[in-house]
């Protein structure tokens, strides 16, 4: 615990994008292509970390991590499109900051791989925001979220694209001709759109993310606030999204902390995404709990953690239809690769990316290349590097040093002067599976029957409410519970969206749920109706009360 005032936390995050703002420029490749200028002065105000990292390329798993503060592959959220059932000491954090006090607040985007409890928000949806906290001394936690970057803009058609980048002038658009395409794209009219719309998208959320940072502004709130910016997990491209290589797992990520975090601070250390977790319950003064595998990033001073990792763990399993499983573990310089299915290839069908153009262009250069071979030509199209992103088969192990190679594209994992950094590698993944468990390891029809029996789902024990020296206190026998309570009575409940069902939203019915952590006073003539929820399980039937007017 500290003194120290606690900070308002302001998350405003994306999807899909790599370090592609130009505060990047020299440090990751491609950067200086950007046009960031909201982003670019919020780097300066504060942090840039320069070795940032998601647990898993794909969102929805990366998403859970960042919430509860664990791995996927250990809670089971590893799989794209799933409904775990994390362990009973899962819980996602913002509860914690809601107990301390916190208003917490989602604009508006789910996706953390399970049905979000109506406990973890204080408001969730499109007119979520700091300024609709009923007392405006309450310190709050709103986290905000860009779609505008995620890999389908980058494919949309011209009217959305128009539509998404209308605020851009004409010398902020990106110019095909001068797009960075990494050597593993090949150089055709496609990837170079695709790349400069895909530049655009972020300048049009960079114009987001100025608006947000002037609202701060105009509330007075900038310099007691902790801005984060991050993206889920890397580009939305191929050879990237879903793809566990730096392309895919490595992120921006920038803290604007006035007071405490120095301008100009560039962090070196490796960090995880995971770990944003842990690090806001340590800036707002609270614990970190034993069972998070998370640490912080910061202390509440805005010092570098005393202890950063020298290692970073990642992830791919199941991506919708594509069967899959890779494990990757990265150091300042190597990152390692275990594929334990190397005779699938790395760009198997998906339904959905399939529909891309980029996705497209890569199988038709795939397929005119055996026809040229059916005419008894020298296939010319593709060059061997690009040629492996589409190939039936992968290597059962990859190295590679990011300092000699930082696009990846040298597998140096057979290299006898590399044996050393392999097994070394090798071996902390190993540890790193053996101390957290690896659920990934498991056939999912099996976890599936763990979680719900029969295809079931477990259902969440309704509370028990007990009125002790005029209080009310609600316990709840399903071990891991969260329970709210509300003054509202019920209502008929509102449909989710079918995106908004598979994404999780939390279930409504316009009440709104206040998270109990406390005996609260039972005020006569009053009904209070209780809802416990375990993440996974289905909510309990509502407990109601009421207090009799004396």
């Amino acid at each position: 615990m500290t003194d120290l005032p606690r900070p308002n936390i302001v998350w405003l995050t994306t999807h899909d994008i790599g370090p592609d703002l130009n505060c990047y420029a020299g440090i990751w490749p491609g950067a200086e292509y950007a046009n960031t200028p909201n982003l670019d002065q919020l780097a300066a105000a504060g942090a840039r970390y320069d070795n940032a990292f998601a647990t898993t390329p794909v969102c929805a798993p990366s998403r859970s991590a960042i919430l509860t503060g664990m791995y996927p592959t250990a809670i089971g959220t590893m799989h794209m499109r799933s409904r775990a059932v994390p362990p009973a000491e899962v819980v996602c954090f913002p509860e914690y900051l809601r107990a301390a006090g916190y208003y917490c607040t989602n604009n508006a985007f789910s996706d953390f791989q399970f049905q979000v409890p109506v406990t973890v928000w204080d408001d969730h949806g499109p007119q979520a925001h700091w300024r609709n906290r009923p007392d405006p001394t309450q310190p709050f936690f709103a986290a905000f979220h860009g779609m505008v970057t995620h890999e389908s803009q980058v494919v949309a058609n011209d009217e959305q694209y128009q539509h998404n980048t209308k605020r851009l002038s004409p010398d902020q658009r990106h110019d095909p001709a001068a797009a960075p395409l990494p050597p593993y794209y090949p150089d055709t009219p496609v990837f170079r759109q695709a790349w400069a719309r895909y530049s655009d998208n972020i300048t049009a959320l960079d114009y987001m993310v100025g608006d947000l940072l002037r609202q701060l502004e105009e509330d007075g709130l900038a310099n007691t606030t902790l801005v984060v910016f991050w993206s889920d997990h890397g580009r939305g491209m191929p050879r990237a999204k879903r793809w566990p290589y730096d392309s895919g797992l490595r992120v921006p990520l920038i803290m604007r902390w006035p007071g405490r975090i120095a301008p100009h601070t560039q962090r070196t250390e490796l960090a995880s995404l995971m770990d944003l977790a842990a690090t806001m319950l340590e800036v707002a003064g609270l614990p970190v709990p034993a069972h998070m595998h998370a640490q912080p990033l910061i202390d509440a001073h805005g010092q570098s953690a005393a202890q950063p990792r020298d290692l970073i763990f990642g992830h791919r399993d199941r991506m919708d239809e594509q069967e899959d499983t890779i494990r990757t573990v990265r150091d300042s310089r190597f990152r390692y690769i275990r594929n334990y299915h190397p005779d699938r290839s790395g760009m198997q069908h998906h339904e959905y990316a399939d529909r891309m153009a980029t996705w497209q262009e890569f199988r038709r250069l795939y397929f005119e290349e055996a026809t040229q071979r059916g005419r008894g030509e020298v296939p010319n199209l593709l060059t061997q590097v690009q040629r492996r992103v589409l190939a039936s088969s992968k290597p059962a192990e990859e190295l590679y040093d990011l300092h000699a190679d930082p696009y990846e594209i040298e597998n140096i994992a057979d290299d006898p002067r590399y044996a050393a950094d392999v097994e070394r590698l090798r071996n902390a993944l190993q540890q790193w599976q053996q101390e957290y468990g690896d659920l990934g390891l498991i056939p999912e029809a099996e976890l599936i029957e763990r979680w719900r029996p029969g295809g079931l789902p477990q259902i969440t024990e309704p509370p028990v409410l007990q009125i002790v020296e005029g209080r009310l206190s609600a316990t709840c026998a399903t071990t891991g519970a969260s329970i709210g309570w509300t003054t509202d009575p019920p209502e008929l409940p509102i449909a989710l969206s079918p995106f908004s069902r598979i994404t999780g939203d939390p279930e409504t019915d316009g009440r709104s749920w206040n998270l109990y952590s406390a005996p609260i006073p039972a005020p006569a003539g009053t009904t209070i109706w209780f809802r416990a929820h375990r993440l996974g399980y289905q909510a309990s039937i509502d407990a109601a009360i009421t207090i009799e007017a004396s």
